[in-house]
């Protein structure tokens, strides 16, 4: 409701202004500092001083006169050298919150396509996947509760460098076969098992050049290839994705769509993009000096030529090598195509094996198959920020063939990494050094042995919060308590992947994340958890609002001359505002902060209000209402959050 409110009323009131004063300006709504001025506050008369040639005091008196009354305000004040403030009619507000009129069909704005995830599949994931995937799942989870249609598509380069490299270790170091390598893919944590062999694969690498040979064969093999070494390739790659695909899950993380890289080079939308590239000279063929016989992008597409001139760098991007192996960003560029639907081309699909609901590309057509995916209207890509470069050569390839529609709508939503506190090194139990111990965080780095697998981490959380969690409810069965201590666990990694702004390198500190107090994942269950504890204790059920009158709720209505209860009952409603902004901005971190002060909210509510042992029936009537929409509205921010609220704590 405050959100309508805050979009309706400055529209109601530029209507009016044109109408009565012949006045066409944007009203801007401010929320006042101090909430004993309104809900409200409209800058308007400010703007309109250069314009009307008068004080903005003058002009606000004015303003009122023409606006005259609102429907859902109950005043329009003039505050200091001329604000307008406005008061919202607190009856009125109640009921349509009470008595919520039907939900209106969304605007249809087309698909909104998020890729996210999008790990090499040749090892586990880690702790930075880990913030991809939840930023990318939890903006999807926004778009969706505004209404949205979204597609969730996780890319799986399948036929690169770092797969080959794990085949690499299996054929040449350890000397498996096909059929071995299939029982080891097949056993626990094979995701595992691949980490160790890939880091002594880059090992050897490093002791013996001459074996990255070895890489080069075992890539020509993936790629086109149908002998046993490619055959090896798509089933490690195939192996590790199910792997990822269930350490996700345990997050609450899902997909609709897994297009393949290897279905991108079978069915030819490299071909058919680099045609149409050469086409409108988006490229160009290099001729002379280091990028001799490379079809290049010349910088002047995607960056500040001056910029460029002036840093000496190079002024090209090379698209395909010389020796025709198209590069990543190449690839990208016809992968972009395809999701705006613009390649003309698209893939067969069939259900991902073990994966209820998840579609998987191939090239073979497939027979019953109706499943259509692509041809969105905007795409966000969750890279991390390192990628921009490349991101912005993508756009530009979409410039470059005219569709500069699509490329303002091809949205790079970045990120920084994750790093580790010092004690939380201790409590993974890897070891630093001295002076890493000083730091306020540790990168993570494989180099260093700081690589820390997400099932590692998600296991740590739930053992210490397990301990916690029998501590205060030794009489749950074992399976309750494992059950709460899960929940618990991906509420605080969810939570603390959310709660900084993309921009923000995160120092993630597992016994900070597990706090039951501060701005936490389990404190915001905590809270969710205790409003529906108060409501289980009813002895009867709870009113039904919907059936009240007007002048019923008029009555209860008057309890809110309490400012504390109405500052209460405005915070618990802003969900939707505070939605609209966090997508607005592209931070599910301002959604994040939502929760926490919603939690506070409560906290507030509870301590200062005993609703079960209020004598005033209609006051007590108010304090039950607001604690059901207290429970409804946290869980339901919690859901859009992706975090799961217990039964107990």
């Amino acid at each position: 409701m405050f959100h309508q409110l805050e979009k309706s009323i400055p529209l109601e009131i530029a209507a009016r202004l044109s109408q009565q004063l012949q006045i066409d300006a944007p009203v801007q709504v401010e929320q006042p500092r101090d909430p004993k001025f309104g809900e409200f506050a409209l800058p308007i008369a400010f703007q309109l001083a250069r314009q009307m040639k008068q004080a903005p005091k003058a002009i606000a008196e004015k303003l009122v006169s023409a606006i005259g009354t609102l429907p859902g305000v109950a005043a329009l004040e003039i505050a200091g050298n001329g604000y307008l403030n406005v008061r919202l009619d607190r009856a009125r507000y109640l009921a349509s919150l009470m008595q919520p009129p039907a939900e209106a069909a969304g605007a249809e704005s087309g698909k909104v396509i998020i890729e996210h995830t999008n790990i090499n599949p040749n090892k586990a994931a880690h702790i930075g996947h880990l913030r991809n995937a939840i930023l990318g799942d939890t903006f999807a989870r926004m778009l969706r509760a505004s209404g949205e249609t979204v597609e969730v598509q996780n890319y799986i380069d399948n036929t690169g460098v770092q797969v080959a490299d794990v085949v690499v270790g299996f054929r040449y170091l350890e000397k498996k076969s096909l059929a071995e390598v299939e029982a080891l893919s097949v056993a626990p944590r094979f995701d595992y098992y691949c980490w160790d062999l890939y880091a002594r694969t880059s090992t050897y690498y490093k002791d013996h050049p001459d074996s990255l040979a070895w890489r080069a064969e075992v890539l020509h093999s993936i790629e086109g290839g149908t002998d046993e070494v490619s055959r090896l390739g798509h089933l490690v790659a195939d192996a590790i994705v199910g792997c990822h695909l269930r350490t996700m899950a345990r997050l609450g993380i899902v997909y609709d769509v897994l297009p393949r890289e290897s279905e991108i080079l079978h069915l030819q939308f490299w071909a058919k993009a680099f045609e149409l590239l050469k086409e409108r000279k988006a490229l160009f063929l290099e001729t002379e000096g280091k990028n001799k016989g490379c079809w290049v992008m010349p910088a002047s597409a995607f960056r500040d030529a001056t910029r460029a001139e002036e840093e000496d760098v190079d002024d090209s991007k090379v698209i395909v090598r010389s020796n025709g192996i198209v590069t990543y960003v190449g690839k990208d560029i016809a992968y972009q195509l395809w999701k705006f639907g613009l390649l003309g081309k698209d893939f067969f699909y069939e259900p991902l094996a073990g994966f209820p609901g998840v579609m998987v590309s191939t090239a073979e057509p497939q027979p019953a198959s109706n499943s259509r995916f692509g041809g969105g209207q905007t795409v966000y890509n969750v890279i991390d920020s390192r990628q921009s470069y490349l991101q912005d050569v993508v756009v530009a390839g979409l410039r470059a063939l005219g569709y500069h529609e699509q490329a303002a709508k091809s949205v790079h939503f970045s990120y920084e990494m994750v790093a580790l506190t010092p004690r939380t090194c201790v409590d993974l139990r890897i070891p630093i050094s001295e002076e890493d111990a000083k730091k306020a965080y540790v990168e993570v780095s494989g180099r260093k042995g700081l690589g820390v697998k997400a099932d590692d981490l998600l296991d740590e959380l739930i053992a210490t919060a397990g301990r916690e969690v029998g501590a205060r409810h030794a009489e749950a069965t074992e399976e309750d308590r494992r059950m709460i201590a899960t929940q618990i666990a991906v509420a605080a990694l969810r939570y603390f992947m959310l709660k900084f702004t993309r921009n923000t390198v995160i120092a993630f500190d597992l016994q900070e994340a597990l706090s039951f107090t501060g701005e936490t994942g389990p404190y915001v269950q905590y809270s969710a958890v205790r409003a529906g504890r108060i409501l289980t204790k009813l002895t009867e059920p709870l009113p039904d609002y919907r059936s009240l009158s007007p002048a019923e709720i008029d009555d209860i209505a008057a309890e809110l001359a309490d400012e504390n209860l109405w500052q209460l009952t405005l915070s618990v409603s802003k969900l939707e505002s505070a939605l609209a902004r966090s997508i607005a901005s592209g931070e599910p971190a301002h959604l994040a902060r939502f929760a926490f002060q919603l939690a506070q909210s409560f906290s507030t509510f509870y301590e200062n209000y005993p609703v079960l042992t209020e004598k005033n029936p209609r006051k007590k009537l108010l304090l039950l209402w607001m604690t059901d929409y207290f429970a409804r509205q946290l869980r339901r921010t919690l859901d859009i959050l992706g975090i799961p609220v217990p039964s107990f704590m």
